[in-house]
């Protein structure tokens, strides 16, 4: 039984170690592709890729408090799955004051900047899904985080399916189109979230 309780231990360990490597590799990976979204989005004048920097933020935010938490009781990791949730809100906020304010002055992207951020963006998001993959059912806190990376992946393809309609059509509005639907994948990725970690709490035994 000592041997079998011990195995048990090392196990636990092995898993939390390798949770901390994969959540500080796609902490860097999402705080790198911020810089470059914002950059592209200054210079394309996209709302869309606007919205993906301002989603690799919050996500850089929720990974590094992942990884506060790995190891941690179930209460300790749904309060910061309570905090993701809220971030992901907060991001569904900003992107619909920006969507206000593009619609004041409704200009076209340039979009060979858009499509070639976009691309650079997807690339970097689904690394960082591939990584948080097989650790998607471990626990409330890292099944949010890899929430939070296919969304950004499913992002990805959006902001470039923006782009092109932007260069078919010559407009402004699939780009606002497309931030749009961020935008409500961002409420509904909040709503579940919260939901899980609201369950999660509620689960968790008095002390």
């Amino acid at each position: 039984m000592s041997d079998g309780c011990c195995s048990g231990q090392l196990d636990v360990a092995a898993l939390e170690a390798e949770q901390r490597r994969v959540l500080k590799s796609v902490l860097v990976i999402n705080l790198s592709t911020f810089a470059m979204m914002v950059v592209g989005a200054i210079l394309s004048g996209s709302s869309a890729l606007l919205s993906g920097s301002l989603d690799n933020l919050g996500d850089a935010l929720t990974y590094a408090m992942s990884l506060a938490v790995v190891g941690a009781g179930y209460a300790a990791k749904a309060r910061v799955a309570l905090f993701k949730g809220f971030l992901i809100l907060g991001a569904a906020v900003a992107v619909a004051v920006q969507i206000a304010w593009r619609l004041t002055d409704l200009e076209t992207p340039i979009f060979e900047t858009m499509g070639l951020f976009a691309l650079l963006n997807l690339a970097a998001n689904a690394l960082c899904l591939r990584l948080l993959h097989p650790f998607r059912d471990s626990d409330v806190n890292m099944s949010s985080v890899w929430e939070c990376s296919r969304n950004d992946v499913i992002e990805g393809f959006a902001v470039i399916g923006a782009a092109v309609a932007v260069w078919v059509f010559d407009s402004g509005w699939p780009d606002i189109l497309i931030a749009t639907v961020l935008l409500l994948l961002f409420l509904r990725s909040a709503t579940r979230v919260l939901r899980e970690a609201f369950r999660e709490l509620h689960a968790e035994p008095a002390s």
